[in-house]
């Protein structure tokens, strides 16, 4: 299926596929980096009202997901960003991201931020991110400086 047949859904997160990917991005984050370096959110955090979650669906497989959480007034958060490894280099998280750009702009937010890794692993998702305009800058929100991470933003 085409990237644009794909199906993209405000999720409640209870789907057992949406749980598995969640599990599977929350074991990797812990096998990548330290255990104070890993800020992925897991199912509860994720269901709080200040989040709103997506996934894109190919047909009835979970291609991937995100998240948009809202900061301070004006400002928000890309999070929980995942594709699953049977989508991977398809343009998932770029359609994910394009998706969550556009939400933000529609809330009249400013500024988009987002937390990465530093490490290797985390480098497609850097240059996606780069790409999309996001330049690196400091720690945002509750965050502090952390060798583990990279910290992006953006206007809009």
């Amino acid at each position: 299926m085409s990237l644009d047949a794909m199906d993209l859904r405000l999720d409640d997160l209870r789907h057992p596929a949406v749980i598995a990917l969640l599990k599977e991005h929350l074991d990797w984050m812990h096998r990548i980096s330290p255990p104070e370096s890993v800020h992925a959110l897991d199912l509860d955090a994720l269901r709080r009202p200040d989040i709103t979650f997506w996934t894109l669906w190919d047909g009835e497989a979970l291609a991937g997901c995100g998240a948009l959480r809202e900061l301070a007034q004006g400002q928000g958060e890309v999070k929980s960003m995942r594709t699953a490894q049977t989508h991977l280099r398809r343009g998932v998280a770029a359609r994910m991201l394009g998706h969550i750009l556009a939400e933000a702009r529609r809330r009249g937010y400013a500024r988009l931020s987002l937390e990465t890794g530093s490490m290797d692993y985390f480098a497609p998702a850097r240059a996606l991110y780069a790409r999309a305009g996001f330049r690196v800058c400091g720690p945002f929100g509750d965050y502090v400086d952390d060798p583990n991470s990279v910290f992006m933003t953006r206007t809009l």
